[in-house]
Formats: C-alpha cells, structure tokens, sequence
C-alpha cells in the first residue's frame, strides 16, 4: 500500500537552482531541452533550455557515457554531473557531463534555427510555427512578462478586496450589441461567443461589492491590422458604491504602478534580456474627449474629421502631445460621446451628449475602456427605449436592477496590447500565444 503526501521531491535542479549553484563536486541532475551543440572534437558545449533561460553543459569524450553524435538539437535529455564556476558561460556555471540519458528524441530537424538570438522570419511563419518558434529565449520571454502582468493584477486586485469571478463565454446576447457578434447554434437554439463579461460583472457587484475577471473575449470585426484581434484576453474588474468614474481611474493607476514595480522584483532578468525600460509611474494626466482632440488638432495641424471617436491617428498623437508636454506615457481621455458608448454608460448629466467613461491610452494606443455604469433600473429602460433596443435578451441582468444595485462601474483592459506596448512589439499577435483574425484558425 502506498499513500501520497503531497510532498514532492525535486528530482532534477531547475534554473533558479542552477543560477544559486556555488559550483564544487557535489552530484547534480539537470534535465530540459537540447537548445544547441557546438562540438569541438573531443569536447562539446550542450546548451539546455529550462524555463526561461539556459543552461551550459559540457561533454567530453571518454568522459561522458554517450557519444555526442547521438544528440540533436530538439531532443530532451537528462544529464548527470557537477556544477563548476564558469565566468564565460550563461550565469557564471557550467555542468561537467558525467552521463547522459535521452528522455525524447527529435524525429525530425526543427524548422526554424530557436537558438539565434533573434528569429529573422516572417512574422506569419513564426506564427505558423508556433509550438517551435516560442523555443526561441526572447520570442517565449515576452509572455513570462505577461505572466507578471496577469499576476500584478491579480495581487493588487485581491488587495483591493476584489472577488475573481469567472463568467461563461457562451450566451444568448452580446454585452454590446451590435453586429460585431460571433453566432452559433447551442443545442439548436441560437447563442453567441461573449464579447465581454460586462453583463455579468455589473450583476455580480450586487453580490460581491468588487470584482475582477480575466478571461477571453470574442469580436467579429473584420480588422486585419496590427492592434485588433478576434479573441483576446480581457482583464475586467467592476467596483461597486464608487462616488465618480474617476474612482475607477485611481484603481487603474494603482493597478499598473503596483505592476511595474511587481515586474522590476520579479522578473528582472527577463526584462533586461529584452531590454525593456518600464514606465514610471507617479500620476497619470487626464483630458476629455472633446478637448484632446483640438489639443492634437491644433498642435499638429490635422483636421478633426469624426467628432464621436478617436481615429487610430488622433490616438498616436495624443499619445505624442502627453509624453511631449508632460513626460507621460499614459493619458485618460474621459467622457467620450454616448452615441460612440453602449446602452448602460451613463451620462454626464451635466451634458447628456456625453459619458462618464474613458479610455486609456498607453504610447498613443486604446488599451483600456471602462466608466460609470447606469445602476437606476429605469434610467436602463428609458435609455434602452430611446436607442430603440427591446429588453429581450437581457432579463435576467435588468433583475437586478430592478432588486437594486449600487452606484459602480469598471474597465477591460487589453491583456495582449498592453503587453504590445510595454515591450514595443510592432504587431499585436507578437504578445498573443496563439492569435485569433480573420484568417488564422490554427494552430
């Protein structure tokens, strides 16, 4: 009889280890991926991948219980040996081979050379080829650091005292409305892919108080430009009994200096292999709609052509105008018009033309939508009434409106543009593991 404690026992010394190793002649197990050999004669230099990063194995003939010829760039192996000090080898050590034990073996030549520092091919091969070219060091470390993205938002949130929820992805009705929806038959009734988990986010706040999600959202545009997907993940969060939409703001700003600081403790080498300098800080400057774009308009001589959105130009250079006057990569344009704002934005009621919402926008790119929620279950009829929308659909989310909800509102932020921006990533589905658009299904 055998019982499982729940103890496990490393069996084999993984990176973090391996960097911590002092050297000496004590035994060592290191086990990964052959990343490359460079045989010269009657040595050898077996490059292992673990992780995030590499590790420095050495075979030497008569030494080693396996000949050299036997090992390809693909396999994964286990070798046996010592750690020695090694300043000309990745982190400073090196094992000394003693005996080598093939664990897998490539059946085939990898397609694409994962070992140069950069992969010059197209950025369609690298996605065609995804499950190899993420064997690539800096191609794979782009989503160590958007690991740490998630998990800043998950620490501060919860700091916060936010509930996760998780919503499901198959409804009746898009959140938005729209055209922009993904339809399918559900067991022979019609239900779509959700486009956001806003519906059930704002019901949950009459539950919980303060939530959060981070999930995969599902837009039927036909976009085929370096910023949009078709699925992305969202990080949401909804807060209720807030007194103005700028409460959701300050908990954004908290969000990301909370972040930058998580990834400069945390993920410090990552970052430096891909040189990424993290934005600092301290406040971030807000302007409304109407007025940024004369600000853009005027300074830079381009004439405003649609008065109820931002154009991607006019983000860029909103974008330009904050960090040229006040050194600030991010700026929040606040209340956009309601006619470019879906059915529960609410309205300043100071100017119903407009919303009590914003975007935020980081290096002259959206990568967060969010605002104050219309929480009076009339004041959701009578705006459903006046953009001609039946309640259809949307039973179950007006109540609990109707049993009462608190003043809230909340965000979604783009996980895999933020990502984009913070590493300088010219194409979106660079920061996606595997992109979604309107030609690609696979892998």
């Amino acid at each position: 009889m055998e019982f499982v404690t729940g103890e496990i026992k490393p069996q084999s010394m993984d990176l973090r280890t391996f960097k911590a190793c002092d050297g000496g002649d004590a035994p060592v197990c290191v086990e990964g991926a052959v990343h490359s050999i460079r045989n010269m004669g009657e040595l050898a230099f077996i490059i292992l991948r673990r992780e995030c990063g590499l590790i420095q194995t050495v075979w030497e003939d008569q030494k080693t219980n396996m000949d050299i010829a036997r090992i390809h760039d693909g396999d994964y192996i286990r070798v046996e040996g010592t750690v020695r000090l090694e300043p000309r080898a990745v982190h400073g050590r090196e094992v000394r081979i003693r005996a080598i034990t093939v664990l897998s073996s490539a059946a085939a030549p990898l397609p694409l050379p994962v070992a140069k520092w950069k992969l010059n091919t197209s950025l369609e091969t690298k996605l065609n080829l995804r499950p190899i070219s993420l064997r690539n060091i800096r191609e794979l470390s782009r989503f160590r650091i958007q690991e740490g993205i998630v998990r800043g938002f998950r620490d501060f949130l919860y700091s916060q005292g936010f509930t996760e929820i998780h919503t499901p992805k198959l409804g009746a009705r898009g959140a938005e409305g729209g055209s922009n929806i993904f339809k399918l038959s559900y067991f022979h009734k019609p239900a779509i892919l959700e486009q956001s988990p806003q519906l059930y986010k704002q019901m949950m706040v009459g539950v919980f108080d303060r939530v959060f999600e981070t999930g995969p959202v599902f837009r039927a545009e036909k976009h085929n430009t370096r910023r949009h997907l078709n699925e992305y993940t969202s990080l949401d969060f909804e807060m209720g009994y807030i007194r103005s939409f700028m409460d959701i703001c300050a908990v954004e700003t908290g969000f990301l200096q909370y972040t930058m600081e998580f990834l400069k403790e945390n993920y410090r080498d990552v970052l430096e292999l891909l040189n990424v300098q993290l934005p600092a800080i301290s406040q971030i400057p807000c302007v409304r709609f109407d007025e940024a774009k004369v600000l853009v308009s005027e300074k830079y001589e381009r004439k405003i052509r649609n008065p109820y959105d931002l154009e991607p130009e006019e983000e860029s250079l909103i974008g330009k105008y904050f960090q040229e006057e006040y050194g600030s990569d991010f700026v929040f344009v606040t209340h956009y018009p309601s006619k470019k704002r879906p059915f529960y934005a609410m309205d300043d009621p100071e100017d119903p033309r407009f919303t009590l919402s914003f975007d935020m926008l980081y290096k002259g790119l959206e990568v967060t939508t969010g605002g104050q929620r219309i929480h009076d279950y009339h004041m959701l009829l009578d705006k459903l009434e006046a953009r001609g929308m039946t309640t259809e659909g949307l039973e179950s989310y007006l109540e609990a409106f109707k049993c009462g909800m608190p003043p809230h509102g909340g965000l979604g932020i783009g996980l895999e543009r933020l990502t984009m921006q913070l590493l300088g990533a010219e194409n979106v589905r660079e920061t996606c593991l595997f992109p979604r658009d309107l030609n690609r299904l696979e892998p």
